[in-house]
């Protein structure tokens, strides 16, 4: 039996291939994810992101390569119990989540991956439930139904709900789609926050704007026409090539203090 804490690689993907339709969706991908990183994913629509994150949750079945979750593979293991070791935050979930659930409820239905909530909370679930909502720095939204939640103030209960199951891993599929600036840089902040706990999950952020990879994401996976155009170390990843080439645009990508802007470079000759 793998022991999860001495497991260095948490995910791992080798030669990872996707067809449907006789059309090549991934091909031959490698990626690996170790214990202490976060990862960010890029690429521009059509990439292969959302394929790739439906393969890690075992939703989409590969047509050739090999999918390891701490140390296990999921051809070989039980998917449902590995699957449940990848936490996922994204619209499909937010737009599911009945309008009267309190908050509370809403958490503690990721332990049983239950969407709108039905029959009566333990006590220590309610307790396991409030305890997730300290750490996601809601406590005070406990009673509050989903209809009178915020965007972000929502984004935060689902991170909650998928760290109720305690996740080895944690995919933001872009967490930040329909907040406003600063409700956005709110909840950026707290991503950060969440990323540096000692108990944190591996995060993987997917998004298009590079405003939203925080510091404490250490890892850079690129996606270009279903392949990986680089992965590595962020520092050495992100960059204006990569990412001209990854989004065919003449960019200018900038850093400061650990942030990320983007500009478009103007044709030769144009005239702005």
């Amino acid at each position: 039996m793998v022991k999860f804490a001495a497991v260095k690689t948490i995910l791992e993907i080798s030669g990872l291939k996707i067809v449907r339709d006789g059309v090549t969706i991934l091909e031959d991908v490698d990626w690996r994810a170790e214990r202490g990183q976060h990862w960010v994913i890029l690429g521009a629509n059509g990439s292969g992101k959302t394929s790739l994150l439906s393969a890690l949750t075992g939703y989409l079945m590969p047509t050739a390569g090999d999918i390891f979750l701490l140390g296990k593979n999921y051809g070989e293991s039980d998917w449902r119990e590995l699957r449940k070791k990848i936490g996922i935050v994204s619209s499909s979930v937010r737009q599911m989540t009945a309008e009267d659930e309190p908050a509370l409820e809403t958490v503690a239905s990721g332990k049983s991956a239950m969407i709108d909530y039905w029959g009566t909370l333990t006590l220590a679930e309610a307790n396991s439930a409030l305890k997730i909502l300290r750490q996601i720095e809601c406590a005070h939204l406990a009673e509050r139904p989903w209809r009178v939640l915020s965007q972000g103030e929502r984004q935060r209960i689902l991170i909650g709900r998928a760290l109720m199951a305690r996740p080895r891993v944690l995919i933001l599929d872009e967490p930040c789609a329909g907040l406003d600036p600063a409700a956005r840089e709110h909840f950026l902040q707290f991503i950060q926050r969440l990323g540096r706990g000692k108990s944190a999950p591996t995060l993987v952020l997917v998004t298009h704007h590079v405003e939203e990879i925080m510091p404490v994401f250490s890892h850079v996976l690129i996606l270009e026409k279903g392949r990986v155009l680089a992965a590595g170390e962020k520092a050495t990843t992100l960059t204006t090539g990569n990412l001209s080439r990854a989004l065919a645009a003449r960019l200018k990508l900038r850093a400061k203090s650990g942030r990320y802007a983007m500009s478009i470079r103007p044709k030769s000759g144009a005239v702005i």
